[in-house]
């Protein structure tokens, strides 16, 4: 795969992914993480205790609520807390969220404790929910290990079974692409959002026909293309861990 694309890179390339972590001070892990111009800051709070529901089960909780702020974007968008609701994107996304986290978490290691995921976007270009997961997974490990040198996690126990972390591809004038921009995302003939454990197993495929119908073999290089770009993402989240 050699297509160029409009910012110059190959069509099985990522784009400059970055982890600043401890961005903010008073969180138990927080990271702003950066695919491109897409910015995302994903900050995880621990709290002992569990939801209600889960009381007395031996069982942590894991949860996620997605949000973007009003400039994220080219044009200025209302609140959605001043609205008084949530949109239906901003739930799907933080569902999704959660699910990633869920599925690389050992909730009985983590005992009766709850970690939450805020992940805001500061500036959109494409990609904003796979920034999130791939943010995500970094803050949460930040605040495991936090619980853990405190008391809350068994200092020899670990939740958090392998990483996790997500990717974009689409198909663009028939050729299959990693990491959509925003340009590419709106023109994409299929869309699709691929999430992937650091084994090379999914935990969620999402993915759309916007303008032609693909076919098995499209669908077998999107997947492709899309382990491989969560591939080189454990290796970038494990790099930023190890500092």
């Amino acid at each position: 795969m050699s297509a160029s694309r409009i910012d110059g890179r190959t069509s099985d390339q990522l784009r400059q992914v970055k982890f600043t972590r401890n961005w903010l001070n008073n969180a138990e892990g927080s990271v702003l993480v950066e695919f491109g111009n897409t910015r995302v800051l994903c900050v995880a709070s621990f709290t002992p205790g569990v939801p209600r529901w889960l009381t007395g089960k031996g069982k942590g909780w894991v949860t996620s609520e997605y949000a973007m702020l009003p400039r994220a974007t080219h044009s200025r968008s209302d609140r959605e807390s001043v609205k008084g609701k949530l949109g239906g994107r901003t739930q799907e996304i933080s569902r999704l969220v959660g699910r990633s986290l869920r599925a690389v978490v050992d909730m009985d290691v983590l005992g009766e404790n709850t970690i939450v995921i805020d992940c805001d976007v500061l500036q959109a270009d494409g990609g904003t929910r796979t920034a999130s997961i791939t943010g995500a997974y970094v803050a949460l490990s930040d605040a495991i290990t936090w619980a853990k040198k405190q008391g809350h996690v068994g200092a020899n126990k670990n939740p958090l079974a392998q990483g996790v972390s997500a990717i974009s591809v689409g198909i663009i004038n028939g050729v299959p692409m990693l990491d959509l921009c925003y340009e590419e995302d709106v023109t994409a003939d299929t869309d699709m959002n691929i999430v992937c454990t650091e084994d090379g197993n999914f935990v969620e495929v999402q993915g759309t026909a916007e303008g032609k119908p693909f076919d098995r073999a499209l669908l077998n290089q999107l997947l492709d293309l899309g382990t491989k770009g969560c591939k080189e993402l454990d290796s970038l989240q494990k790099a930023a861990l190890s500092i």
